[in-house]
């Protein structure tokens, strides 16, 4: 069975543009680039992954893309682009030169709670599907009824979230995550990542048993050909290694068929992304 990584992240790393990065996540304050993945994705019988902006710039799709004409296992780049700029569709005509360049992303987890109403935004994502991009929604759980109402308005559009929309699995609040993937799981044109949970756990502590819970959640909303593995590579490295996470979500498949463990590893991602072989 082969698998494809839908979320993960390549930096040479800079710390006044990545001071996202802080000293408590020492771990991943230096490079990490595609000779660093590849044997990890081979160990875990994958056999390519899908790179995601880290930073918000033309230059990071840039890199990304150079990234992925040279190293054949970068199936397609998430990338970024100012949704909000009024010369939106030009960008994104000249982006659509690249065949591996897939969609975008914004990290709208740092913005305020009002940014995906706004209406350069929404005209940003209204360009998108004329060139066939898709758009990952990157957001903390308070936001869910934003992203609710973003995905209602764009019917046509391809949305997947990213890492389950970062619930606090740390203190084990629940409740108004859970309301919130009800409702946004019930629209057909949202998939779901299952990744980054670790590191809203006790990064030193947690246990799978922390993490089912949510599992639970999304996969009795999301059905199995909607949901999508992503490691979150290297950003899980504060709290887990890929090896661990990879045998967390094997272990709590081992009760699905063999055809719906292929949809979550391989099938969807390559579907919703379009990948070729």
């Amino acid at each position: 069975m082969s698998r494809i990584d839908s979320h993960q992240h390549f930096w040479i790393f800079d710390p006044v543009r990545d001071n996202w990065i802080d000293d408590s996540m020492k771990k991943i304050q230096r490079n990490f680039l595609p000779e660093d993945l590849s044997p990890l994705l081979s160990e875990n019988q994958f056999s390519g992954c899908v790179a995601v902006q880290a930073s918000q710039s033309e230059e990071e799709t840039n890199f990304l893309l150079d990234l992925a004409s040279k190293n054949d296992f970068i199936k397609g780049v998430v990338g970024w682009a100012d949704l909000r700029s009024k010369n939106i569709s030009e960008r994104l005509s000249h982006f659509s030169q690249f065949e591996k360049l897939k969609g975008f992303r914004h990290v709208v987890q740092g913005e305020p709670d009002d940014f995906m109403f706004g209406t350069a935004f929404r005209n940003g994502i209204a360009s998108l599907a004329a060139f066939n991009f898709t758009y990952d929604i990157l957001i903390f759980h308070h936001q869910l009824p934003a992203a609710i109402d973003l995905v209602k308005i764009f019917p046509e559009q391809k949305f997947v979230i990213d890492h389950i929309a970062k619930p606090d699995i740390k203190s084990g609040d629940i409740a108004s995550w859970k309301r919130g993937i009800e409702e946004i799981a019930k629209f057909e044109n949202v998939w779901c990542k299952i990744s980054g949970m670790v590191t809203e756990a006790d990064w030193n502590n947690w246990k799978p048993s922390d993490l089912k819970p949510y599992l639970d959640v999304i996969f009795e909303n999301f059905s199995a050909d909607k949901l999508m593995f992503g490691s979150d590579w290297p950003v899980c490295n504060v709290a887990s290694d890929y090896k661990e996470l990879v045998k967390t979500l094997e272990d709590y498949m081992s009760q699905l068929s063999i055809e719906d463990q292929n949809k979550i590893w391989f099938n969807n991602v390559k579907s919703f992304y379009n990948l070729n072989d």
